[in-house]
């Protein structure tokens, strides 16, 4: 039987490193803060936009740097979707952004992985 693994999986664990980079760069730079309330601020104005999730990052982006960089590298249910909508748009480089979906391409995530069935 071939390896079966999971494309959530690999999207999951992309989504939380380039968090967790984010996380990084916010610690060494609280204003970057400022950006993702820019961002959603924007979102809300727009239609279409899912209120609860905007309502939800209202009162995570409400709390201090440190507390929002604690919850951007949560493993948690919560964190996990809500990094799908993450208002931190723009604060990664594309250089950054790029070498995180390289190490998390299909060729070389999966050259990576032993299969977790059987």
């Amino acid at each position: 039987m071939g390896r079966i693994y999971s494309d959530h999986n690999r999207l999951g664990e992309r989504s939380l490193a380039m968090h967790r980079l984010i996380a990084r760069k916010l610690r060494a730079n609280p204003d970057l803060l400022d950006e993702a309330r820019d961002n959603l601020r924007r979102w809300q104005k727009m239609d279409g936009c899912p209120r609860l999730t905007l309502s939800e990052w209202a009162d995570i982006l409400s709390g201090s740097a440190a507390q929002v960089a604690e919850f951007l590298e949560e493993s948690s249910q919560r964190a996990t979707r809500l990094r799908q909508s993450s208002p931190f748009a723009g604060i990664l480089t594309e250089a950054e952004r790029q070498a995180i979906y390289e190490s998390y391409s299909t060729r070389t995530y999966y050259s990576r992985r032993q299969s977790n069935l059987g």
